[in-house]
């Protein structure tokens, strides 16, 4: 009889990827990983910029560990890799995250120095504890498959799973509320990216955000055929040259 072979999930890690004197600090989302913001490292890279993305505290790994974190660690994950490429001799920082990430680079452009930023289908309208809950399972869930386990042992699992507090999700509320309410102390130019077909956010967050900043330099994006996890989606050539393009129009000492 074969024996079945478990499969290793190989966790994402924090990257750096040296391309020059300008940075741009990359944040994933809620329940995501570095994955998800690689590829636009990559060719930010490629032309000329230097991108580090940290990975969150709880993320990449089984979602058992997910639940006991919260925003402060990962906000804690942001400061310090902002303070990496800071103490590597990175003058100027632009900033550009994903969903959390993207409230985490709005809340970096109110507490930080930094060139620009750039938040992707970022929620400042949060979702109930509840639809963000179901959210947390389906990624527990989808953990498990790809550890190859049965769907007997994943059942057994979930059950147990589900007996964990989650006092995250609350504590997410209240930060995307308070970066809400701190949109009008960014004045650093903004470039809001949104995906039409967001089934994960109200895409209602991108229009307040773009109308709340106070930066004279802002922009939206809509990207008419994309859902929520923009990076990976079937317009991300077009997301690289429009995120190229707005980080060429910032203010740099460095060409």
């Amino acid at each position: 009889m074969k024996r079945k072979v478990r499969m290793k999930i190989v966790a994402p890690k924090s990257f750096t990827f040296e391309g020059g004197k300008r940075a741009v600090l990359l944040l994933h989302g809620f329940t995501g990983n570095t994955a998800d913001v690689r590829m636009i490292g990559r060719y930010l890279q490629e032309n000329g910029y230097t991108c580090h993305a940290p990975l969150y505290k709880g993320h990449g790994v089984p979602p058992e560990e997910l639940v006991h974190t919260g925003p402060d660690d990962w906000w804690k994950d942001v400061e310090g890799g902002y303070h990496l490429l800071k103490d590597q001799g990175y003058e100027e920082i632009a900033v550009c995250g994903l969903s959390l990430g993207g409230v985490f680079s709005l809340k970096v452009g109110y507490t930080l120095p930094v060139k620009g930023v750039i938040p992707m289908c970022a929620p400042v309208n949060p979702k109930t504890e509840v639809a963000m809950y179901e959210g947390v399972l389906e990624y527990a869930r989808e953990y498990k498959r790809r550890e190859q386990k049965s769907e007997g042992q994943i059942e057994q699992e979930m059950s147990e799973f589900k007996k964990t507090p989650m006092q995250t999700l609350n504590a997410l509320q209240q930060l995307m509320h308070d970066v809400r309410q701190h949109l009008d102390h960014i004045y650093a130019p903004v470039m809001v990216v949104q995906a039409r077909h967001d089934e994960m956010i109200d895409i209602e967050s991108a229009n307040i955000i773009f109308e709340h900043v106070e930066s004279d330099e802002k922009e939206l994006k809509w990207y008419e055929d994309s859902t929520h996890v923009i990076t990976l989606d079937k317009e991300k050539e077009k997301l690289h040259e429009d995120i190229l393009q707005f980080l060429e129009k910032l203010d740099w000492t460095h060409s």
